[in-house]
């Protein structure tokens, strides 16, 4: 059960999220021993401070959920999250950039992003379900290119989630020394099972304790 929560990054990303809400996910994390809770940027202060007793990550998402801010905007958020107490940042890529085939782009937001985080982890959201097979090979390259920790499925707000498939493809792409983040639509024991066995070393789910209570 312990090595289940070391793989699931305890997520809230709702727009509508309340303090009683975080405060609940925080106390949860704690419990179970998760590798990490995942919050908008607006709620990293609050919530590294009710885990400041804890070893549990504050991640944060930059960029979220369309990836269509500039540059010099995720760069700035990343740095904001870092004082507010983030140590892990889940972006979104310019997605737009990557279907025009301005790779130069691409490549330059994530290595933004991967120099504001100043050694703490990145992991790139690809949002695969808008992808080609090609481009999220491409998207995956350039991911480990910029210096990428991860690189991960999806947002959970556009129009699919994480597939056994794209896991696949992602980790023959990056290769044994990349993470792999598989997150949206995992909701069971049995997904989570499904996507480590594809590849996943983190999972991103809001369905944690869900699934730790099926472990037992």
């Amino acid at each position: 059960m312990k090595n289940i929560a070391k793989l699931i990054d305890y997520t809230l990303l709702k727009p509508t999220a309340t303090i009683d809400q975080l405060t609940k996910l925080c106390e949860e994390a704690m419990e179970f021993g998760f590798a990490s809770i995942c919050v908008n940027p607006i709620n990293v202060a609050s919530c590294h401070n009710l885990l400041k007793d804890s070893k549990i990550p504050v991640c944060t998402v930059i960029g979220f959920p369309l990836g269509a801010t500039s540059t010099l905007a995720k760069f700035a958020e990343v740095k904001h999250a870092l004082q507010d107490g983030a140590t892990e940042f889940d972006m979104v890529i310019n997605i737009g950039a990557l279907k025009s085939g301005d790779l130069d782009a691409v490549y330059g937001d994530i290595y933004s992003v991967v120099q504001a985080a100043d050694g703490n982890i990145v992991k790139v959201i690809i949002e695969t379900c808008l992808l080609t097979e090609e481009e999220k090979v491409v998207a995956c390259n350039i991911s480990k290119d910029a210096g990428a920790h991860f690189v991960k499925t999806s947002t959970g707000f556009s129009t699919g989630g994480a597939t056994v498939e794209d896991i696949k493809l992602m980790r023959e792409t990056v290769g044994k020394d990349m993470g792999v983040k598989a997150s949206g639509g995992i909701k069971t024991l049995a997904d989570l099972e499904a996507m480590v066995k594809a590849g996943a070393n983190r999972i991103g789910t809001s369905a944690g304790v869900k699934i730790i209570s099926e472990a037992k």
